[in-house]
């Protein structure tokens, strides 16, 4: 399912998911959302996945799961976090089936992922970024997500506790160990 969206005014959440709930507006609503979304779904995507091709495709599941399930969102969060939390589990899952697929240890899917990265021609970088991406892919994946969370999308701990049920403070200790990782590789590299 590919959806190409025009411009459209920005509603807010509730505004989208009281539109949602009607019949006559569902999809006024859902491109709504779409629109709003997805450019910001697909790099915390590609984040972790690296390959454009598999990040437009996990974007898009991402978004059917989105359409299946938005009747019954809650509102106990907001629906950016309920989406990314839906983005979260589609990453962690890709990722353990290639590990499963090809039965490679975490580490050769970071060497797969960063010979991706290496060779795509839709990333671009001076070298340090590059160096910043591989050091990255050593990292589990969850303490890779994050990362990706805390240094690039700029969520507060709070915000990453409620998206991947994780304690305050274990997110800390793990975010904080990622950056020593990081800086070791660096340092090494």
């Amino acid at each position: 399912m590919r959806v190409n969206i025009v411009a459209t005014v920005p509603l807010d959440d509730q505004e989208i998911l009281r539109q949602f709930a009607k019949g006559s507006t569902k999809n006024k609503a859902f491109e709504a959302l779409v629109h709003q979304y997805q450019e910001k779904i697909y790099w915390h995507i590609r984040k972790m996945v690296i390959d454009h091709e598999d990040a437009n495709d996990l974007t898009q599941e991402v978004f059917v799961k989105v359409w299946k399930n938005l009747d019954g969102f809650k509102g106990d969060s907001k629906l950016y976090t309920w989406m990314y939390r839906i983005a979260t589990n589609e990453c962690l899952t890709f990722l353990k089936k290639k590990r499963n697929k090809f039965f490679l240890p975490i580490h050769d899917v970071g060497q797969e992922l960063s010979k991706k990265l290496d060779n795509s021609p839709h990333i671009s970088g001076d070298e340090i970024q590059m160096k910043l991406q591989k050091a990255l892919l050593k990292l589990p994946d969850k303490q890779r997500l994050v990362f990706n969370m805390k240094y690039y999308d700029d969520m507060k701990y709070e915000e990453i506790s409620s998206i991947l049920g994780t304690s305050v403070g274990a997110l800390k200790a793990s975010y904080h160990l990622a950056v020593k990782k990081i800086e070791d590789y660096l340092a090494k590299n």
